[in-house]
């Protein structure tokens, strides 16, 4: 067995946080190596993905999946190597794909892990080829539906699901309008990544700005982000228009509702009279038999140059509580991870 450190870090939940989360929420401990026993294997985290869902893990309140408790090891998926195994299906050195957390080590019955084979980075299993990939796939194909010719709009579209979901748009012959925050995402959107436009969200003309990129209106919204983001693009949908929701991370560290008058009323009227399909989804309750199709896809794609992905990589494990304080506050710029150790 190759290990390199005498003990195992782990980041565990301290308190659940009330509005946006802190440092003091989390706190770091050191615990003896695991050690496997018949039919486990031993990994050790090389990368750990960083998500907004973590947040909604972090409080108790009713949703798809149950909290964290308190001073358990933070959820989180992983790219692991197999350190020890006493199980026939691994063998000590393959990377596989993971859910062992916020920790350098975790024993494992091999329930759930995949192998990973032949990425040149490993870290695209928890991007491109991974959670976020699969999520923009089959959110804009299966509920979007996008036609050649469409207007589609992505929320957060620097990130790691909306700069995907808008090449995979324009693979689908789309006209398509990102909305990121700031000059440098909104540029690299429309530069790097081919977007037909993207519009600053902090710009205090936003709602006109959208207007004006979407002459035609909206067809499809891959909706992300929620707030006064939504309450512009609302205005803009066209009938028959369609809206994948897989988050809602504008109010995800939110106490109180918003100010200002109730806009349900509003939505449900333009669902109704437009005859708006919106679905939520959360990716592998409602898609995972379909992952090796996204994979298969999303890998040609890859190996013809006609998808990009950026990673925005934090170092240590120790900084992942920064890491996604900063990503609720919208100060990624691509897809995160913490690279916790080298293979």
């Amino acid at each position: 067995m190759t290990q390199t450190t005498s003990h195992n870090r782990q980041i565990l939940l301290n308190r659940r946080p009330v509005g946006a989360p802190t440092l003091e929420d989390f706190r770091l401990e050191q615990q003896t190596i695991p050690q496997p026993v018949e039919g486990q294997v031993l990994l050790r985290t090389l990368w750990l993905s960083i998500d907004p869902y973590m947040r909604g893990r972090m409080s108790d309140r009713p949703s798809y999946a149950p909290p964290v408790p308190l001073g358990g090891v933070m959820v989180g998926g992983t790219v692991a190597q197999v350190v020890s195994s006493r199980h026939p299906g691994f063998a000590v050195g393959e990377l596989v794909l993971s859910m062992s957390g916020w920790q350098d080590y975790a024993l494992s019955d091999g329930s759930g892990l995949h192998k990973l084979t032949g990425l040149a980075q490993p870290s695209q299993a928890l991007n491109v080829l991974g959670m976020p990939g699969f999520t923009a796939y089959m959110g804009l194909l299966d509920i979007g539906q996008p036609k050649a010719g469409e207007t589609v709009v992505v929320a957060a579209a620097s990130g790691a699901v909306g700069s995907l979901v808008g090449q995979i748009a324009k693979l689908q012959g789309c006209r398509v309008v990102g909305i990121a925050g700031g000059e440098t995402k909104c540029r690299y959107v429309v530069e790097e990544l081919g977007f037909d436009a993207c519009i600053d969200h902090r710009a205090a003309d936003f709602p006109a700005q959208l207007a004006a990129a979407c002459p035609a209106g909206i067809d499809v919204y891959f909706e992300n982000v929620g707030g006064a983001v939504f309450d512009a693009v609302m205005p803009l949908l066209n009938t028959g228009a369609r809206i994948p929701l897989c988050g809602l991370i504008a109010s995800y560290n939110a106490t109180q509702l918003p100010d200002g008058p109730d806009r349900l009323g509003v939505l449900a009227g333009t669902l109704l009279t437009k005859r708006i399909r919106m679905q939520g989804f959360i990716i592998f309750d409602d898609y995972g038999h379909r992952y090796g199709e996204f994979f298969a896809q999303m890998s040609r794609w890859l190996q013809e140059g006609k998808i990009k992905s950026r990673e925005d990589v934090v170092e240590g494990l120790e900084q992942a509580p920064q890491a996604l304080i900063g990503l609720l506050e919208g100060k990624n710029f691509g897809k995160r991870v913490v690279k916790v150790a080298e293979a």
